[in-house]
């Protein structure tokens, strides 16, 4: 990657890092005003390790849909990308529902207030609510795939070597992922263990299982034996 030269500094005069150039990137962000106002708003919104999280599933989620050949809009994969993990902050703590739902709602109402079509507020807030549940994003519209492919990609690594390492490399200098591992699954325990009901049947109950003391799993077996139908 290119970087533009520095003049040398003796070693007791402090040096302020410069971002690495987005030109370095092969896929851009959108630059469109709806996209600005949900960076900005997502900004605010969300820590640091979020923000470069929910950028850095934009640009997975692109680049893996354009080694697919997928014909998807970057401005809505974008959008959702960035509140894809909006629900996992503070004031959605005793909402009592799903994260997932609480980020999916929150896009639908920033679209709505920019007189976006319908359906393409629709396919956001899918992307964002089924992000966490593989198996049935991938057969959706690839706004919808892409985000789940995206998360994947950076959270848990899977097709990690289907795109090129210097594609990768040009992401993580943008977005960089200290000790990612340890303190993305710290901020999905933070924001669904208020609320650990809600992580029945899904995925964030092996967070809480490793996490939260205490956590007792829902169990789907015992549901059904011990609801009151007599047989």
């Amino acid at each position: 990657m290119t970087r533009t030269p520095t003049t040398p500094t003796t070693p007791t005069t402090p040096t302020t890092p410069t971002a690495p150039p987005t030109s370095a990137l092969r896929i851009q962000a959108p630059d469109s005003r709806l996209a600005k106002e949900a960076t900005e708003l997502v900004r605010d919104a969300v820590s640091e390790l979020l923000y470069d999280h929910s950028r850095r599933v934009y640009f997975f989620g692109a680049l893996q849909g354009a080694r697919l050949g997928l014909d998807f809009d970057p401005e809505l994969l974008y959008v959702a990308a960035m509140f894809h993990d909006l629900g996992l902050t503070g004031p959605f703590h005793a909402s009592g529902r799903r994260f997932e739902v609480d980020g999916a709602d929150e896009a639908r109402r920033f679209l709505r207030a920019h007189q976006v079509p319908e359906d393409s507020v629709r396919r956001v807030w899918t992307a964002i609510a089924l992000h966490t549940t593989p198996g049935i994003p991938e057969f959706m519209e690839p706004e919808v795939a892409l985000v789940t492919v995206g998360v994947a990609y950076d959270v848990a690594g899977i097709g990690y070597h289907d795109l090129d390492a210097a594609d990768r490399e040009a992401v993580v200098a943008l977005h960089p992922r200290p000790r990612f591992k340890e303190r993305i699954l710290e901020a999905f325990a933070e924001g669904v263990g208020p609320k650990p009901e809600t992580a029945f049947g899904n995925i964030k109950a092996d967070v809480l299982a490793h996490h939260v003391p205490g956590f007792e799993r829902g169990d789907f077996v015992r549901l059904v034996l011990d609801s009151p139908w007599a047989e």
